[in-house]
């Protein structure tokens, strides 16, 4: 069985007080990593930003808002349209407040590839391997 997922999706990034731009979402899971989800932001062919979050938070927040630090998502019904709205916030700026850009995504498209992370690796079943990290960190020093 492959023990990875990988998805394409096309979003709107708003940066700012800017309006919304088409950006592509690139999603992945590794069951090497089962708690984690790897969302690269890209534009005509440059990487925007690169997030880790954690699985189950994503799932949770197709259903309620969630997330209190960096990373908040909910959803947002606009219409017939469906939308995954990300919210992250990034590095402190000169003038004290923070980097801050908002993802909107069709969060079926989110839901699918979930889906398929969770026929990788159903939620609960998660497998973290401690010793061989710690096996690893001590090999190296």
């Amino acid at each position: 069985m492959n023990s990875f997922v990988h998805k394409t999706l096309v979003v709107q990034l708003q940066a700012g007080d800017t309006d919304r731009f088409s950006v592509l979402a690139h999603l992945s899971y590794d069951a090497a990593d089962p708690f984690a989800v790897t969302l690269v932001f890209s534009h005509d062919g440059r990487i925007l930003a690169r997030w880790q979050l954690d699985r189950e938070m994503l799932a949770d927040g197709l259903r309620r808002p969630v997330g209190l630090g960096d990373v908040r998502i909910r959803p947002v019904s606009r219409g017939m349209w469906q939308e995954l709205r990300l919210e992250f916030l990034g590095d402190v700026r000169p003038d004290g407040g923070r980097h801050h850009a908002l993802v909107f995504a069709w969060a079926p498209g989110f839901a699918a590839f979930l889906r398929e992370t969770h026929e990788v690796v159903p939620p609960g079943r998660e497998e973290v391997h401690v010793d061989d990290f710690l096996a690893d960190v001590i090999a190296g020093g």
